[in-house]
């Protein structure tokens, strides 16, 4: 089921939370994502029951408070979810589990409530909490499985190109969507401290044995998350018409890298040490419905590419398969940070310029009757576009820390940082800040927020 433009989405809406209507805003009434958090009160016990929320300007909405005062026994009874918000972890992961049609009636019920215009305010007393007074609990539901993918066409032929210039992509990258599977243990909230992982590193030379030690090639990698809603039975595919049924929402993801671990391990296998030591996401989950103004067509085959097989092929996702969101990296070093500099932007990008969507991923995924559970994990891979300033990772604006195989046009340069500091990949200090958003003439910006983390050094 297409997700539709509705009332939702009206840019004249404003709410009476005020800090919504600020236009610098990532969180107006149009955007309303998802999270779950402990109220004030409850901080710092460990056993406290976790809410639900809705984050709107600078506060949090508790929908699970809401469930509790009767507020959505109406709503509940229609979709057959009595009881849906208990407070407790069960509850919190429910949420992944609703059908698109009662997520999208959920939704016009809290933006009609928040609206400046709302009949009743004083019955959401004690609703509200400060973002900043409430400890926000990442995920919003238990991620059992983490699965990350290869989508971007332009990161793949980049990275390619350093190692196997003649050969850059393998046979198989334009037919069907690469992936492995990851380490949903190690997937951390944004502001967790990232420890430099230790592994095994190449020989300096053919013949001698591999060092092991503190990776020195550390880097990140700018990519979208997405949330799988309702799973699908062992053995049973999910069709590519109904891909977007299950799936819940984006956040932020960045995949660390240790590139020099990698080079080593990855084949014959693929990626294992290099990957599983941290990936971080960020707080929020932006809604398949709260998107649905910045749906564009999938992009566009080159003259000469395959177009998709049948079954990883719909007119649904030829028409609106891509997502219109900017995306930035900015770094702050350490000599940044305790001199008061703000951090700089090393590349800015867009989501629409991948060449696999959400969907053909989560269908491909499935396509072997693999079952997808809520809550699990899909990574887009590196976001790159086209150009050096829309590359999603350091090894790609630095060629490889100015190593790899250059090819006509290649700028091998190291980052240039207004500390005078240099950077081919992370030292330790350095804050990696993601952001996205999305703009669209006639509709209101909406965010993503952030998703930060610092290098501290290896143990």
């Amino acid at each position: 089921m297409p997700y539709e433009i509705d009332e939702t989405h009206d840019p004249s809406l404003e709410s009476w939370v005020e800090s919504a209507n600020d236009p610098a805003t990532d969180f107006p009434i149009q955007n309303l994502p998802l999270c779950a958090f402990a109220p004030a009160e409850n901080v710092d016990d460990g056993t406290a029951p976790i809410h639900v929320g809705v984050l709107i300007g600078d506060q949090v909405l508790s929908l699970s408070r809401m469930q509790v005062r009767g507020m959505l026994d109406e709503w509940e009874r229609s979709h057959g979810v009595d009881g849906w918000f208990a407070l407790n972890s069960t509850g919190v992961d429910a949420i992944a589990e609703l059908d698109a049609a009662a997520r999208r009636d959920l939704r016009r019920i809290v933006s009609r409530l928040l609206r400046s215009d709302a009949p009743d305010r004083a019955g959401l007393g004690g609703l509200l909490e400060p973002r900043e007074g409430v400890l926000i609990q990442e995920p919003l539901v238990t991620i059992g499985d983490y699965t990350d993918f290869y989508a971007s066409v332009h990161h793949a032929t980049n990275v390619g190109t350093m190692f196997r210039p003649d050969n850059p992509l393998m046979p198989n990258y334009k037919w069907l969507p690469v992936g492995y599977h990851g380490r949903a243990s190690s997937v951390v909230p944004s502001g967790t401290p990232i420890r430099r992982p230790k592994g095994q590193l190449a020989p300096a030379n053919e013949g001698e044995a591999p060092a092991f030690g503190p990776s020195r090639l550390l880097d990140y990698e700018l990519e979208i998350g997405a949330f799988v809603a309702r799973g699908n039975d062992l053995g049973e595919p999910i069709s590519i018409e109904e891909a977007e049924d299950h799936l819940l929402g984006l956040c932020l993801l960045n995949d660390w890298s240790a590139r020099d671990i990698q080079r080593w391990e990855y084949q014959p296998l693929g990626p294992f040490l290099a990957k599983n030591f941290a990936t971080s996401i960020s707080p929020y989950i932006v809604t398949m419905e709260a998107l649905a103004p910045f749906r564009v067509p999938r992009e566009p085959r080159p003259e000469g590419d395959p177009q998709p097989l049948p079954h990883l092929d719909s007119e649904h996702d030829r028409t609106r398969g891509g997502f219109d969101i900017t995306l930035e990296v900015h770094l702050a070093s350490k000599q940044m940070r305790d001199r008061g500099m703000a951090p700089v932007r090393l590349s800015r990008g867009n989501f629409r310029t991948m060449y696999w969507t959400f969907a053909q991923m989560l269908t491909h995924h499935a396509s072997s009757g693999c079952n997808m559970r809520p809550g699990d994990l899909i990574g887009s891979g590196t976001v790159s576009g086209p150009e050096r300033s829309s590359r999603g990772c350091l090894l790609e604006l630095t060629w490889n820390g100015g190593k790899g195989d250059p090819r006509p046009g290649t700028d091998r340069t190291p980052i240039e940082l207004p500390t005078g500091e240099q950077r081919r990949f992370l030292e330790d200090g350095d804050e990696v800040i993601l952001r996205g958003y999305c703009e669209r003439e006639g509709f209101r910006r909406i965010g993503f927020g952030e998703c930060r983390g610092i290098i501290e050094p290896a143990v």
